[in-house]
């Protein structure tokens, strides 16, 4: 190609100069192996091939900026998710904020810390009433052999009374009790005040999740350390001395 392009001006230089016409001889430049301007006049460069490498210049100057944007990007994707636990630093004990700001009178919630349900209850007055004269029938009414924090070694077992924050794992071989908040349930019997029941053995706990007598179960349900952050939230796993 570069010789072809060499011989077409050549023959217009010749033409010219045949026919008297002054004409300025070209020379060669050498940046024609680099895809370059091959031909240039006397009096000035190769204008094109100026607009291109200034073009190609202000191209590559985008595509840097735009590819370390890019980067510092993804870079802080990780650096931000480090601000809130992971799924192991959960498991191994990190807290969990609970939202309890839709949790319905009477409701309860599950969400797991450690790796184990912690169930919420938000208490009604009519629930609270059914904690009261059953000590007789309870193996542990004042928790004095069952494991929470101090600040809920209490009858309702809770830092604030309406809400009941316990471990849901049945204090026998860990299985998983069933909610029967009602009284008298037909399975449960006529005396039954209400609470929680472990259909794998039998185990029986009322609304602060205290064992009644005579059950498989030894001690009451756990509650774990627990805080309230505000009216709405509950952090799980954070105790209530350290937070204050």
């Amino acid at each position: 190609m570069l010789h072809c392009m060499i011989g077409r001006v050549a023959g217009v230089y010749n033409a010219r100069s045949a026919t008297g016409t002054k004409t300025v001889p070209p020379r060669v430049s050498g940046r024609g192996a680099t895809g370059g301007c091959v031909l240039e006049t006397i009096h000035g460069g190769c204008p094109m091939s100026e607009q291109v490498d200034q073009g190609r210049r202000q191209l590559l100057t985008a595509a840097t900026l735009l590819t370390g944007a890019v980067g510092a990007g993804f870079a802080a994707v990780p650096f931000l998710a480090s601000w809130k636990p992971s799924a192991r630093a959960r498991a191994l004990g990190a807290p969990v904020e609970v939202d309890i700001s839709k949790l319905e009178p009477g409701a309860l919630m599950k969400v797991e810390w450690r790796g184990k349900p912690v169930w919420v209850l938000r208490r009604t007055p009519e629930m609270l009433q059914q904690l009261e004269g059953i000590d007789d029938l309870l193996a542990d009414p004042g928790s004095a052999s069952s494991i929470q924090p101090d600040y809920a070694r209490n009858p309702a077992r809770a830092a604030n009374p309406e809400f009941l924050v316990m471990l849901g794992v049945c204090t026998h071989l860990g299985c998983a009790p069933i909610e029967r908040f009602r009284r008298g349930d037909a399975e449960l019997g006529a005396d039954w005040p209400g609470g929680f029941y472990c259909p794998c053995h039998g185990s029986k706990f009322d609304l602060s999740g205290r064992v009644f007598k005579a059950m498989p179960a030894p001690t009451n349900l756990t509650v774990p350390p627990h805080t309230f952050v505000d009216d709405n939230r509950i952090l799980v796993g954070e105790d209530q001395a350290r937070a204050a």
